[in-house]
């Protein structure tokens, strides 16, 4: 009887040689055929600022300063930016060799516990590159894992932002913005979870004496109101805690579409 019923909502009615479709079919199969995916199967998009160089402004209509996803390729106005839940974060200092050879991946990630290769400071492109290392470098990378909420849907997704160069200032203040929370409870005073909170991050222009660029602008938004959402955040900084997330670097994030260094 059951599936006479569900045949009957796959083609309801006919009328003229037109098909109608019930989707209330997906909610009964839903989750059918991914019961072996799990996070380590998954892509981890990544949040990016869109520089002037970056190739793939020649086929989406953004601009320089624009908030980019590597998966979906969906792309937020810089000045309007995207709210966040942080749900955790990880240092990591990674080891890349020249633009061109490799495999684009970065040869080592070192956590800060790891003894690391020495390195020296290069005064042309301020570069920490590896003592015999080939032309390898490390770069010091500052992971946040976070919700990205869709400004148009609402729906909060998987997401890293990572921080480097100029934006390590950044990353920092904005550690220190999650860590000074302090929320009044029934023994008094105390530290919210990391993921209590939802944040605004937009982009702003930046400048040095070596160039211009877009950089990360960030600012408290709200206290997170909604049960569903707190219960995915913090089930995904369980999962990053337990290894269970795989980040996926590649040598595009560190450099132009010409292979030069890009500040952030």
């Amino acid at each position: 009887m059951a599936d006479e019923e569900k045949s009957t909502k796959v083609a309801k009615n006919k009328e003229q040689g037109i098909t109608v479709f019930d989707s209330a079919i997906f909610e009964e199969d839903a989750n059918l055929g991914l019961e072996n995916v799990g996070q380590e199967d998954l892509a981890l998009p990544f949040l990016k600022v869109l520089s002037r160089q970056d190739p793939i402004l020649d086929t989406i209509d953004a601009k320089a300063g624009d908030i980019y996803n590597t998966v979906t390729g969906e792309y937020y106005k810089g000045a309007t930016g995207v709210k966040v839940v942080p749900c955790a974060y990880q240092r990591r200092f990674l080891e890349w060799m020249p633009r061109g050879s490799g495999s684009g991946a970065p040869v080592n990630i070192y956590t800060p516990a790891d003894e690391r290769p020495k390195v020296e400071r290069s005064s042309d492109d301020n570069r920490d590159y590896v003592v015999g290392g080939e032309g390898s470098y490390l770069e010091e990378t500052h992971q946040h894992f976070v919700l990205m909420i869709d400004p148009e849907s609402g729906v909060a997704t998987h997401a890293l932002i990572a921080m480097k160069s100029t934006q390590l200032k950044k990353s920092r203040k904005f550690n220190s913005m999650v860590a000074s929370r302090v929320m009044q409870g029934k023994n008094g005073q105390f530290t919210p979870p990391r993921f209590s909170h939802t944040y605004l991050f937009k982009t702003n222009s930046e400048e040095n004496s070596k160039g211009s660029w877009h950089g990360w602008e960030i600012t408290l938004h709200e206290v997170v109101g909604d049960g569903g959402l707190y219960a995915q955040a913090k089930a995904f900084s369980e999962s990053i805690l337990k290894g269970e997330v795989e980040v996926k670097h590649t040598s595009e994030q560190g450099t132009d579409a010409s292979g030069a260094h890009v500040p952030f």
